[in-house]
């Protein structure tokens, strides 16, 4: 089916796997560094992950609301990926935690101006019954160049190389998404014909917007971004309970070839059987994995559930994004500014609160009360769907 998807689409997808080929050549090196090179604790961890989310969730907000207008979506797509290529790299020559927690912090910020846009675009440009496979597509290879990414940085740290070497190679990656940023914007024509290409719905000036109440679906989102593990969290995890540091990349890669193959099952299963469904399973399947990294006590147990765990991934994002798609209407650039902004606050919260918890009573301890609350909001969520009638399909 994915020969059917809009050539806008296909091009994203390879923006997005550049990118995170740049941006996972340093994230999973960043518990190391900050609690070995920089010294800093578990909390710093969480403040690091969830700082960075809360500052993106605002911008995403804002930009939500100006990528309503299709003109503006591709001047706030490339400036946002210029931000990031420019800033990961500087993180190499910091000298204490919080230098790396603002550092990370701008490049979320880039995040904030690119996504809601780009989610936008790609919803308005792909029919309804392909969106889950059009959101799998794009988180695929996301997830893909999340593979990449990794295994250029263990090639390079088995070589010698120090982890502010590495951290700074990532410019190099960088640099092609810049233009391949700006080619998919604007599908080959200038950004001013793609904007006059969109719908004249899409084209009408944006007219007063009367606020009306979130859908349940977008709190039970956010919960759960409340309650999941951070990565930085789950890494340090993993490296407690056997992983050494030399390895992390390479484990790092391996996770994300499950997120990467699982988007797009879960892409193709959100179309199929209905976001809701499919998003709920991906829940089920985080509370018995998080349940299982609490009890965790050895070097192979970890592997294998820090790569279960990439399931998660799968079967949540692309549904997540199908089901705002659905409820945003034709306010797709606010719809998903809303939800993003939402959703990153939520990862600020938890990340602090699970974050303090990890460093006060141990990683067992923070892991037992995320899946506490996973099982909470997956046996609920049936019933609150039923109630509220939340699509199914």
């Amino acid at each position: 089916m994915s020969e059917r998807l809009p050539r806008q689409v296909k091009l994203f997808g390879a923006v997005s796997l550049l990118n995170d080929f740049a941006s996972e050549m340093i994230y999973p090196l960043l518990p190391a560094f900050v609690t070995g090179v920089l010294g800093g604790g578990a909390l710093a961890l969480g403040a690091l992950d969830g700082a960075a989310d809360a500052a993106a969730a605002m911008v995403k907000f804002v930009s939500g609301r100006l990528a309503d207008r299709p003109r503006r979506r591709g001047p706030l797509i490339v400036i946002g990926y210029f931000i990031a290529v420019v800033v990961r790299p500087v993180i190499a020559v910091t000298a204490a935690a919080w230098q790396v927690i603002g550092l990370r912090v701008v490049d979320r910020l880039g995040k904030g101006l690119r996504t809601p846009p780009r989610d936008a675009l790609i919803a308005d440009v792909t029919p309804e019954p392909l969106r889950g496979r059009a959101f799998g597509l794009q988180r695929g290879l996301d997830h893909a160049g999340a593979v990449l990414g990794p295994l250029v940085a263990w090639g390079l740290l088995s070589r010698g190389a120090g982890v502010r070497t590495v951290i700074a190679a990532s410019i190099v990656p960088g640099v092609a998404v810049l233009a391949l940023a700006w080619w998919a914007t604007t599908d080959g024509k200038g950004w001013q014909q793609a904007a006059t290409a969109a719908t004249p719905a899409e084209l009408a000036p944006p007219v007063a917007v009367r606020y009306r109440p979130l859908p349940p679906a977008l709190y039970a989102i956010c919960f759960f971004y409340l309650l999941r593990m951070p990565d930085t969290l789950i890494i340090l995890r993993a490296q407690q309970i056997g992983i050494p540091v030399a390895v992390v990349p390479l484990l790092w890669a391996a996770v994300h070839v499950v997120r990467s193959s699982s988007s797009f099952v879960g892409g193709a299963l959100s179309d199929r059987v209905g976001p809701a469904r499919t998003m709920w399973l991906g829940w089920v399947c985080y509370c018995g994995l998080a349940a299982g990294m609490s009890l965790a006590t050895g070097a192979v147990e970890a592997w294998v559930l820090f790569l279960a765990l990439g399931l998660v991934a799968g079967l949540t994002e692309s549904p997540e994004r199908a089901l705002v798609a659905q409820f945003a209407g034709d306010r797709q650039g606010s719809g998903f500014g809303v939800y993003h902004a939402a959703s990153g606050v939520a990862a600020l919260a938890g990340g602090l609160l699970l974050g303090g918890e990890f460093q006060r009573a141990g990683g067992a301890s923070a892991f037992t009360a995320s899946a506490a609350l996973a099982l909470v909001l997956a046996v609920l969520w049936p019933f609150i769907a039923r109630a509220h009638r939340v699509p199914a399909r």
